[in-house]
């Protein structure tokens, strides 16, 4: 799966957060990373002023830290989460 860059392809990714236990989160920081788990509470927040690209892969970074309980998600993002996972998106 070819990974592009677009607000479309951001809006599937934030669609798969919508179904994890975590919220999601764009404020105004000052994080080393770009972004910030706050696990006991289950919210991660990225940075706002990110273009595009910087969100995206910030959120990519994220699902591969995170635990996602994938009997929670939709069968395409299920599918979108697995490739994630798998290192099938190319850059």
């Amino acid at each position: 799966m070819q990974l592009k860059y677009t607000s479309h392809f951001l809006a599937k990714l934030e669609d798969l957060f919508s179904e994890t236990s975590y919220h999601l989160r764009y404020e105004k920081g000052n994080f080393q990373s770009g972004y910030c788990i706050l696990n006991e509470a289950k919210i991660i927040v990225v940075n706002k002023y990110f273009p595009t690209e910087g969100k995206i892969n910030s959120l990519i970074d994220i699902l591969r830290i995170i635990h996602v309980n994938t009997e929670q998600l939709s069968a395409k993002n299920r599918n979108l989460f697995h490739s994630i996972l798998q290192n099938e998106l190319k850059f």
